[in-house]
């Protein structure tokens, strides 16, 4: 690869676009199109005990492999190894169209994943190879856009095939649209040869880091719901996992083509945006799970009106991405605007902590308005910077580190925040005398409040609400933890020239 790349022209972008889109879309839409399907497949299965596992063992399995999909793209080339991606996920849809059982599921769920993991790198990876760091964030909003429309759109799909057709189309119609993705990825993305004299991969590294990985996932999973965050279970797992992440450092330093090029670890670039991506990710994935909580038992709002007060949230990030893309292309500047959407971000939590079961529909809006612009003006800058930061040989591991640290980091939030919810019932519910289970409660949803006697409901209700404003206020200084790291982020002039040169259009 050479560093002195001429770019392509807008239109030759949209080619390679068209391909990496669609196959970004079938990973963030099966994130999101199951979970209206989970309780119907419990039932037609008979695993509701199994059924958290539909959603951590996709998590572990693409956690796991996203680095392992940048070190050999940076090896044997992005186009090669997306249609490998797409082929694995493809066949993990089918396993799970052909299931017959919970564990079957759960382990096509599995190799699912092991797809989905280079999906998302890959397609980060490809446009940083054709597309200059100044000129990146002109495409942002079509990234962005994909999430939005795959978060809003997946759960009205899912629910649709659920109450028309069955449960199976949920994972069936990944089939189609692989197709399509692997034909637009074989016709629009140029044949680039990566050029590396030693291609050895790093196995001992990647299964080190693949050990650790499902350790560390295993107790955010776990933790504080099947296993106290004190037991012997959790605590076992967590000292695992620290202690093989320490054996894949020492292997990543003897490694002749590491799958985490120590290299990357001395820019200060690197080190200060991935910390920056682990909290605001901590945060996003958190709320994306807690806020439709807050709307439904709280607020008292339907799932389908909740959906809709989290439309402006998802929004909210597009439109931050937009501006801030064109921005950093008009400047060549990045550093100012994620300490503006972080701090903004900050001020919208801290809101959500002064909300009442009575706010009004107008003031939720606005504060999911801004939550999702502060957050959306913040990612993309982290990521970028880390790209414009990377030799050309270490694009795709600068950027599937990246992602491997943001989905740590919203697996981490996620498990946080519940915690937080939890100890902040327990605490509350203490002085009622009612004897609920905090957990129970809240899985429950809004039926387990609503067959309650209105005495009891009357002692829950200011429980509820203390314990979610308890909620917001760590989110706040997450968010506030992210602005320092972002402040201590150093601005490098973007690069005017693509990591590969480009063909012709």
């Amino acid at each position: 690869m050479t560093q002195g790349g001429t770019a392509l022209s807008y239109r030759g972008v949209l080619r390679i676009l068209s391909g990496v889109l669609v196959g970004m879309f079938l990973a963030a839409l099966d994130q999101t199109i199951v979970t209206t399907a989970l309780p119907t497949i419990a039932a037609d299965l008979s695993g509701i005990e199994h059924l958290s596992w539909l959603v951590s063992i996709y998590l572990l399995t693409s956690t796991a492999s996203t680095p392992i999909y940048g070190k050999l793209s940076d090896l044997y080339g992005r186009r090669r190894l997306l249609q490998i991606a797409i082929g694995i996920f493809m066949l993990g849809s089918l396993l799970c169209v052909l299931a017959q059982t919970m564990p079957e599921l759960i382990g096509a769920r599995g190799v699912q994943g092991l797809g989905g993991g280079g999906l998302i790198t890959l397609a980060h990876a490809t446009i940083a190879d054709h597309v200059s760091p100044r000129e990146r964030g002109r495409y942002q909003a079509y990234l962005s856009g994909v999430w939005a429309s795959a978060s809003v759109g997946g759960p009205m799909l899912g629910g649709l095939f659920v109450d028309y057709l069955s449960w199976r189309w949920v994972f069936g119609i990944n089939l189609p649209v692989g197709v399509i993705a692997i034909v637009l990825c074989r016709r629009a993305l140029p044949r680039v040869d990566a050029q590396h004299e030693q291609r050895r991969i790093d196995y001992l590294g990647a299964t080190l880091l693949t050990l650790a990985v499902t350790a560390l996932l295993l107790v955010t999973t776990w933790g504080g719901t099947q296993f106290s965050w004190i037991s012997p279970t959790i605590l076992g797992l967590a000292v695992i996992g620290l202690l093989l992440l320490v054996m894949f450092a020492l292997q990543e330093l003897r490694a002749l083509e590491p799958i985490l090029p120590p290299r990357l670890f001395g820019d200060s670039v690197f080190r200060v945006a991935n910390t920056a991506s682990f909290l605001i990710s901590m945060v996003m994935f958190g709320s994306i799970m807690l806020l439709p909580v807050f709307f439904q038992i709280v607020a008292g709002r339907t799932p389908g009106e909740s959906g809709l007060l989290m439309a402006p949230f998802t929004g909210g990030t597009v439109v931050g991405a937009f501006a801030t893309g064109s921005l950093m292309r008009k400047t060549g500047r990045y550093k100012p605007f994620p300490l503006i959407g972080l701090a903004a971000g900050a001020a919208a939590f801290a809101l959500l902590a002064a909300l009442s079961a009575s706010t009004s529909s107008l003031a939720i809006t606005l504060d999911m308005v801004v939550l999702g612009t502060g957050i959306g003006m913040a990612l993309p800058v982290m990521l970028v910077s880390v790209q414009n930061a990377a030799q050309p040989r270490d694009i795709g591991s600068a950027t599937s580190a990246v992602n491997f640290f943001r989905s740590m980091g919203g697996a981490f939030g996620a498990a946080t925040l519940w915690s937080v919810l939890i100890i902040g019932l327990d605490y509350g519910l203490q002085g009622t005398g009612t004897g609920e289970n905090p957990v129970a409660l809240l899985q429950g949803g809004p039926d387990a409040l609503a067959h309650l006697p209105p005495d009891l409901r009357a002692q829950l209700a200011p429980a509820l609400l203390q314990a979610f404003h308890a909620v917001f206020m760590v989110a706040a200084l997450l968010v506030l933890g992210s602005f320092a790291m972002a402040a201590l982020l150093k601005e490098r002039p973007l690069r005017t020239s693509t990591a590969i040169r480009a063909p012709a259009d």
